[in-house]
């Protein structure tokens, strides 16, 4: 049974990066439930198995969280881990600003890179250093949302991202997971004010 506290809790996204991807950085993700259970975390769930870890903390300083999940996957699951936590508020806001073109263009492909604090700024646009011809990149605080027609895919700045440093200061994921985890998210903190 899941403990509560007497005052709504603070509601996070855990997004781990790079685990469970073309049978690297393996992780059990029952195995880091109940480790982030033992740890003091609460309401932990998973979504999906590419490392997206929901939970409630009594703290609020979100880089504290990202630096003690980083720790006990380390220690725990042998994972040297980079991890980027956002709050519900912080998810409202960017899921908010998606661009209404990303809903049912089959000829598109879009992806949310949320954005380590470490890079965490429009500067990030120059160093991605998008071809405008062939895909679009919009800052938001805490992610790039990056789009390009897949027919152009190959050809785009963001194929050949995985190559490149700032690569290893961001976590992609779907528009779609994107829009679902914020969903999780707005119903754990509905279940706190029942």
């Amino acid at each position: 049974m899941t403990k509560h506290t007497a005052r709504s809790p603070n509601v996070f996204v855990a997004l781990l990066r790079g685990v469970n991807v073309g049978g690297k950085n393996n992780l059990s993700m029952s195995a880091l439930k109940t480790n982030l259970a033992k740890a003091g975390f609460e309401d932990v769930s998973t979504y999906i198995n590419s490392g997206n870890v929901l939970f409630t903390s009594a703290k609020t300083d979100a880089r504290k969280l990202e630096t003690q999940i980083e720790r006990l996957l380390a220690s725990h699951h042998k994972l040297e881990c980079k991890v980027v936590v956002r709050s519900r508020a912080e998810m409202q806001k960017l899921v908010e600003s998606l661009p209404a073109s990303w809903n049912g263009d089959e000829e598109w492909a879009h992806n949310v890179m949320f954005l380590r604090h470490s890079i965490d700024s429009k500067n990030v646009l120059k160093e991605l250093a998008a071809k405008p011809e062939i895909e679009k990149v919009l800052y938001r605080p805490g992610a790039v949302l990056w789009s390009a027609r897949r027919s152009d895919i190959k050809q785009s700045s963001m194929n050949k991202l995985s190559s490149r440093k700032i690569f290893q200061e961001m976590t992609v994921r779907n528009p779609n997971t994107t829009r679902k985890l914020y969903e999780l998210m707005k119903k754990m903190a509905e279940a706190h004010s029942d």
